[in-house]
């Protein structure tokens, strides 16, 4: 079958949130717009799902909402946790500056599927399914179009920009030759859900222990766990067997005991590798990364989903006139960047704080000692107004974007 070909204004690579959220910003805007989504679908399991008030106040700005919460989800007030043998109150969401004060654990898929067929209303939206990004097509020292594989074969898409939204292993990321900063990280994650109960409590956000800490996220009929272990130490899990790994999760959760059975194989544990980096140029003529393809984030805070529905918001709000017009320039480009990067640097240098000081020292720590909250965790217990200062910054951040732009059907 001959190859195909497509000439738009914008060609988005990946599906993801913050591919999703440009695409549907553009074409509401009236520009023809490209998206390429690698699988079929948008079901992915243990993707993230934390939906913050920021993203929540988007959907408030566009009018959606409404149907946005008919959604089945989850809503999360308060995080607490358990160190050692205190239990804390760490954040409050109630008080934070938006219509909703709280955060949405909606599943990744629900969300995406939410925003394409929103963008399906739109004439100018091209949403293609099982089409992956492959190459970048240059002219001179300027990216006009790529490749991408096809169900039906290749496709070439000719474009005025092309933005990778692709995720942290970017293909557009690599081919466009921009470089990236990685900053480390001290563990990797362990994914799995257990059945939940009616009788079980829903008051513990974390648990630490000395050498081992777990969230659960309380997803209605199932709780979604994630075990933290050092960096590269899966292979060491692994060794020294399933059994020994349910003894780690029920001596941190004793009531999972009757349901620990629930992991059968490996195969119900996935590993996520953390990783944190940032791009040390976003652009290049014709082309922009944004979302996890610019800047990996830690899982730290579930803030990855939202700072990359932010990049998208600032994108569009920049872009629309300009690509509408034929009038895009390299600095309405930079100016993402430059809009963006203090909100990153600064939810990156948050995450690999706690990193350094918090996570590292706790897998650190041999099994007979006992940890112990850090003295201002433990005001947040006594003084309880203080726990809206991380609920405003983890749920609304520093420099949170709005939609500046308009609607045209």
């Amino acid at each position: 079958m001959p190859d195909m070909s497509l000439t738009t204004k914008c060609c988005i690579a990946g599906g993801g949130p913050a591919g999703m959220m440009l695409g549907f910003l553009l074409a509401r805007a009236g520009v023809d717009v490209v998206v390429l989504e690698k699988y079929p679908d948008f079901f992915r399991d243990f993707r993230g799902d934390t939906v913050h008030p920021s993203t929540l106040e988007l959907m408030y700005e566009l009018g959606l909402l409404d149907d946005f919460l008919k959604v089945p989800h989850e809503k999360i007030e308060t995080l607490t946790a358990q160190i050692g043998e205190e239990h804390l109150t760490m954040i409050d969401f109630r008080h934070v500056p938006t219509h909703c004060k709280y955060i949405a654990l909606m599943p990744q898929w629900d969300f995406l599927n939410f925003l394409a067929e929103h963008g399906k209303r739109y004439k100018t939206f091209d949403l293609h399914m099982k089409a992956e990004a492959t190459d970048l097509i240059e002219e001179g020292d300027r990216i006009v179009g790529l490749r991408a594989k096809g169900p039906d074969g290749m496709l070439t898409i000719r474009a005025d920009l092309v933005v990778g939204c692709d995720g942290r292993h970017s293909t557009v990321h690599v081919k466009s030759g921009l470089q990236s900063d990685d900053y480390g990280a001290p563990m990797d994650v362990l994914w799995f859900r257990m059945s939940r109960k009616q009788i079980d409590t829903a008051d513990t956000f974390g648990h630490v222990e000395a050498g081992r800490m777990m969230i659960m996220l309380d997803r209605g009929e199932y709780w979604q766990c994630a075990y933290v272990i050092p960096k590269g130490g899966i292979e060491k899990v692994q060794s020294e067997g399933l059994e020994a790994f349910r003894k780690r999760v029920t001596d941190m959760s004793p009531f999972l005991a009757d349901r620990i059975g629930e992991l059968k194989s490996w195969d119900d544990i996935k590993l996520l590798s953390v990783s944190v980096d940032r791009l040390q140029k976003w652009w290049r003529p014709g082309l922009i990364c944004i979302g996890d393809a610019a800047h990996a984030m830690s899982p730290i805070g579930g803030v990855g989903i939202n700072m990359a529905v932010q990049d998208a918001v600032a994108a569009a709000n920049r872009l629309a006139g300009p690509l509408k017009n034929g009038t895009m320039t390299t600095e309405d480009l930079r100016a993402i960047q430059q809009r963006r990067i203090l909100p990153v640097r600064f939810t990156q240098w948050l995450q690999l704080t706690i990193q350094k000081r918090i996570i590292s020292r706790v897998l650190g720590m041999e099994s007979q000692q006992r940890p112990k909250p850090p003295l201002f965790f433990k005001l947040f217990n006594i003084f309880p107004v203080l726990r809206r200062i991380p609920a405003r910054l983890l749920g609304v951040g520093i420099r949170p974007e709005h939609v500046r732009t308009p609607e045209i059907l």
